[in-house]
């Protein structure tokens, strides 16, 4: 208990029931989650049935390491020894669904589909629906799937939930996208959430046989809960009820994407009998930087009461700056950068510029580039989203799953072996009319009689290629799987073939040795490592930004990210520009009985207190839209940061007269 001070002790102390621990930012919210789970272990908790979930990877991976240290097993626990099972909600998910998928319709060896196999799937029910692409997009038709998914609708409701045309379109093909998916015994990234409730609902001896697995439930992040994870989580707590949650109502950012804030607000009347802790003292930032947030927030009607208090000095004042226009913004801003890195006190890593939309950051990067100061963004391409990658994968989700047609048809003829699009064709027509998955058809003696003899080869050297990577990971393990996908593939030698700038053939053949050494990553880290595990963890691992923050951590370079990627990270020095109503708050947050204003300050929140201690708020008077300079207007934000509430409808210029500084050149 050392180095924890007294609401920190009070957390870790509290070793059964139901505890609600409000964690504001910097208050070291993951130190009491790990020295808990170190107490409940040496009071005479088995450690396997501890249950700790988090909403990423890199948490979990952070979580598991510090606990390590903390039980003297140096930063990793021993292999076969017990230990907590540490992971993300849909990680969790996909370990308890391979237990009875079979109960709900799905293969236990289920594929978790990825977004470009979503869109494939959508854009052919688009097409059998006979949609036009100007009326409905696959990537529009998702992004309503998924925000019915996210908030427990099935496809039977959902025509009852639309409103717009838009929406009756994709309710329209929900249902046949989610008949395509378990066609194909797949599921995509939100169905791992919504299987496991209509699985607990439907079968109640498998909700009581997964709750039975632990007596301690932690959650981490609560805030960012939707309705699925709440009832997940209830419904595995509530006979033992130890559940611990974690979280603070004020960085709930994600309303969006089905978060719910209220289910971290209504804790104490879901769980009469909980103890509630806050964690107040905050040793991120410094003093005058705690004060203008907790004057933001204060703010928001709805919200557990609470204040942050600095344990750093006050420091320097938080800055309000104007500035004539959006291009003078971005210039001046990165002068600024550029005189402070100069002096060579401050690293590049050091300096974060924070927005609020993704278009926000062109001019930036026009002047960085001029000034030759070097950045980087947090939200470019994925490792996995590479196209050498992506073709690995879709060969391994086959091995796995034959029957995973999307994959077959990424990588039926690459590299080219004979079946070409006229055979592909006349071959999915025919499983088409058969009712039979693509494969099946293929390896059917009798319809080989039908193929030239190139794709009778071509159909013999997939085959040949599964088995040999079958046999490989059963005799000799992942690691030679992903070899011998490689070389018997003749991969590498397609690269060659394709691309003729070395340097790019070398990248992208350094990506397929990286992608081997990610299988030979997972075999070491797991104890019964598999390919359908490997299949899930990169799955779900490419829903997150945490590994591209280590990698770009590693550059010494200026941040580039926008407010809702910067939730978790901490910098010295922060810009946080456009501060204008219609971008910060968005103009779609406008209907107050949404609560969209209190979720936009709740983003403005967390972008003050990332900043550990300098923080620098900008706005522009004119903001170029649609090739035409457009006035604007304060954000009303600035106004409460300042507790000039009162005054945020005053002009921009009265504003400087109160003290809004301007600066030129």
């Amino acid at each position: 208990m050392a180095g924890l001070n007294a609401a920190q002790q009070e957390a870790v102390e509290v070793l059964a029931g139901p505890l609600l621990v409000l964690a504001g930012a910097g208050t070291g919210k993951t130190r009491v989650v790990t020295h808990r789970i170190a107490r409940l272990i040496r009071h005479g908790t088995a450690p396997e049935r501890i249950l700790a979930v988090t909403f990423t990877n890199k948490a979990a991976g952070e979580m598991a390491e510090r606990l390590a240290h903390l039980l003297g097993s140096g930063g990793r626990f021993p292999r076969g020894k017990p230990r907590p099972v540490i992971g993300t909600f849909h990680a969790q998910c996909v370990r308890l669904l391979r237990r009875h998928a079979e109960r709900v319709g799905f293969p236990r060896n289920f594929v978790i589909c990825d977004r470009s196999d979503q869109e494939s799937l959508a854009r052919q029910v688009l097409r059998d629906l006979r949609i036009p692409g100007e009326s409905m997009r696959p990537g529009d038709m998702l992004y309503h799937i998924s925000q019915w998914k996210n908030s427990g609708i099935r496809p039977a409701t959902a025509i009852l939930e639309a409103r717009s045309d838009k929406e009756h379109l994709a309710a329209s093909g929900y249902r046949r996208y989610q008949t395509a998916l378990q066609q194909r015994g797949s599921m995509d990234f939100d169905d791992l959430l919504l299987v496991t409730e209509d699985l607990f609902a439907q079968h109640p001896e498998a909700r009581e046989q997964e709750a039975a697995a632990f007596d301690q439930i932690l959650v981490d992040e609560y805030q960012d809960t939707n309705g699925c994870q709440y009832r997940i989580i209830r419904a595995l707590a509530q006979s033992h009820r130890n559940l611990c949650v974690v979280g603070d109502d004020d960085q709930s950012i994600y309303g969006w994407r089905g978060a719910d804030v209220t289910h971290i607000l209504n804790f104490p009347r879901d769980w009469p009998d909980a103890r509630v802790v806050r964690l107040e003292e905050n040793y991120r930032s410094t003093g005058a930087i705690l004060e203008m947030a907790n004057r933001l927030i204060a703010y928001n009607r709805h919200r557990h009461d609470k204040v942050l208090r600095p344990v750093r000095p006050a420091g320097m004042r938080p800055r309000i700056l104007q500035w004539k226009n959006d291009a003078e913004e971005a210039k001046e801003t990165v002068a600024e950068i550029r005189r402070i890195l100069e002096r060579g006190q401050t690293q590049p890593r050091d300096i974060a510029i924070l927005f609020r939309t993704n278009e926000q950051p062109r001019l930036f990067e026009t002047e960085l580039r001029k000034a030759r100061v070097p950045y980087v963004m947090l939200g470019s391409q994925s490792f996995f989203d590479r196209k050498e990658v992506r073709d690995l994968v879709a060969f391994l989700k086959w091995i796995d799953q034959p029957d995973d047609e999307v994959s077959l048809l990424r990588i039926i003829n690459t590299p080219p072996r004979g079946l070409g699009s006229k055979t592909v064709a006349d071959a999915v027509a025919n499983a088409v009319q058969r009712g039979e998955p693509l494969w099946r058809v293929l390896a059917d003696p009798s319809y080989q009689t039908q193929l030239p003899e190139a794709a009778r080869r071509g159909v013999a050297n997939l085959q040949h290629l599964r088995n040999e990577v079958l046999q490989a990971a059963r005799s000799e393990g992942l690691p030679e799987a992903g070899r011998t996908l490689v070389r018997v593939s003749h991969y590498l030698d397609e690269l060659g073939r394709l691309y003729d700038d070395p340097q790019e053939r070398d990248a992208r053949a350094g990506s397929v040795q990286e992608f081997v050494n990610a299988m030979a990553a997972h075999a070491e880290r797991e104890e019964s490592p598999s390919l359908s595990g490997f299949l899930a963890e990169i799955a779900l691992a490419g829903r997150e930004l945490g590994s591209e923050e280590d990698r770009l951590r590693s550059k010494n370079a200026v941040w580039l990210l926008t407010l809702h990627a910067a939730k978790g990270l901490e910098f010295p020095v922060v810009y946080m520009v456009g501060m204008e109503d219609g971008i910060l708050p968005h103009q779609r947050s406008s209907d107050e009985s949404l609560q969209g204003v209190d979720e936009e300050r709740r983003l403005c929140y967390v972008g003050v207190t990332r900043a550990q201690e300098n923080l620098t708020l900008s706005l522009a008077l004119e903001r170029m839209k649609w090739g035409k300079p457009r006035p604007t207007t304060p954000s009303r934000f600035l106004y409460e940061l300042t507790g000039q509430a009162e005054r945020a409808s005053d002009s921009p210029q009265k504003m400087k007269q109160r003290g809004v500084r301007a600066r030129r050149g």
